[in-house]
């Protein structure tokens, strides 16, 4: 009896002396015996950590596999044959190790890290047997971002998500459709909307042209507004911000250019922005870019509109993203979420930005403008208001950033300093050798 006392006193003594965090996480495979029911909770930890699960429960129905490849993601093994286990996972090469590592970050990210996550997978795998007819390939729920972010309301269509593009070697659509807010009546022929209107048409790839009359006066009469070579259509909306986020039926094209009716933007720069767009469909791609911090001192996110080589978000002023987002905007966040942003009439754009991150793990990308960013005339007069008013602005966006990403359950804004411009751009060449030409006139 003393001896086994011994011996479990070392072993004990031996174990507290290692993290078992941190052996977890340093480890490529974690064994996951049988629990005191059929499955462990160990199986969950191996996931978080990036461990690839190796499983010696026999008979053990794995969570959500009607849906998940588990192949792809854990090892199976025999609890009767214990022995083989070694030899087994040494014949795996390391290619396929990182591949698995992988897919329990994305499996664990998508539909284990919280209960909320759960809860929602199983709703929708339900929901799935149901309108079996409408429900998601296997491979949404197994290739990122997943099948909680790709929507069969949507479509069950590879080709219609931004986000499977360059995964099936297609591409999206040649043309796009220019979505403009406005908000102010329309009193004079030399106001910014109607410029931005006449210069948004003059694009070789603009398909059409949208208004969200968000005022409360009535629109122009058809005759009062600039003609123009592609259809323009004037869109009923509200007072609501986030309305302008709707997934309209009238956006026939995959490409959404989101413009602020005070935004001034060149033929040239549109159509810039829109080639790189199409090598980046899955992302927001624009001109004002804004950025976030971490402010130790007040132990909270802060956000800045300075301008710096690094930022985080784009800003939907004066932005291309792909039509889908407007669907994930409406019914993927919480209705808390765009009531808070239709309350503070501020933050739309900024919950944009974490809604793409969160999807794509990825920045924005910003392209050149030639003018910097006007911004609006209530912003504008926010500025030019006491120091307590002027601040307002900016509070209120920094309130926003944190209370998204509570919701978020962490950050999802990406830092970058990635930027385009076009060729030679600045460059003191001749402007006939400049294939956006344009770009140089004032």
């Amino acid at each position: 009896m003393r001896a086994a006392s011994l011996r479990e006193n070392l072993l004990g003594a031996a174990f507290q002396g290692f993290d078992y965090q941190e052996l977890l996480h340093n480890s490529t495979f974690c064994i996951i015996p049988r629990g005191r029911r059929l499955g462990s909770f160990r199986f969950l930890e191996a996931l978080q950590a990036a461990c690839i699960p190796v499983l010696l429960s026999n008979g053990w129905e794995l969570p959500f596999s009607e849906v998940i490849d588990w192949s792809k993601s854990a090892i199976v093994g025999d609890e009767r044959l214990l022995l083989q286990i070694p030899s087994t996972v040494r014949c795996l090469h390391s290619d396929k190790i990182l591949a698995f590592q992988q897919q329990t970050q994305f499996l664990w990210e998508a539909y284990f890290s919280s209960v909320e996550k759960i809860v929602q997978t199983t709703l929708e795998i339900i929901k799935d047997r149901i309108f079996h007819q409408e429900s998601r390939p296997k491979f949404f729920w197994n290739a990122l971002p997943g099948g909680l972010l790709a929507l069969p309301e949507y479509s069950t269509h590879l080709n219609d998500f931004p986000f499977y593009y360059l995964q099936h070697g297609s591409s999206p659509s040649n043309k796009f459709t220019a979505f403009i807010r406005a908000v102010s009546p329309i009193v004079s022929l030399s106001q910014p909307i109607l410029k931005l209107i006449q210069a948004v048409s003059g694009s070789q790839y603009c398909a059409q042209i949208l208004v969200l009359w968000s005022c409360e006066k009535p629109p122009p009469q058809s005759s009062k507004w600039p003609q123009t070579a592609v259809p323009l259509t004037i869109i009923q909306g509200s007072s609501k911000v986030s309305d302008r986020f709707l997934p309209y039926s009238a956006i026939g094209t995959d490409a959404v250019l989101s413009l602020d009716e005070h935004t001034s933007l060149s033929t040239g720069e549109v159509d810039f922005a829109f080639v790189v767009w199409r090598s980046f469909p899955d992302r927001i791609v624009g001109f004002p870019m804004r950025s976030h911090f971490w402010d130790a001192s007040k132990n909270q996110w802060s956000y800045t509109s300075k301008w710096t080589n690094e930022f985080s978000m784009v800003l939907t002023a004066a932005a291309f993203y792909h039509r889908y987002y407007h669907s994930l905007f409406t019914n993927y966040l919480p209705a808390k979420l765009r009531s808070l942003v239709d309350q503070i009439a501020n933050c739309e754009d900024i919950l944009m930005n974490f809604l793409v991150s969160a999807v794509t793990k990825l920045p924005p990308i910003k392209v050149t403008q030639k003018k910097q960013h006007r911004e609006s005339p209530s912003q504008q007069l926010l500025k030019s208001a006491p120091p307590s008013n002027g601040n307002l602005h900016f509070s209120q966006r920094q309130e926003c950033v944190n209370q998204f990403a509570a919701w978020f359950g962490y950050m999802p804004l990406v830092h970058s300093q990635f930027r385009l411009d076009p060729v030679l751009f600045k460059d003191q060449v001749s402007v006939l050798r400049k294939k956006y030409r344009h770009l140089e006139r004032a």
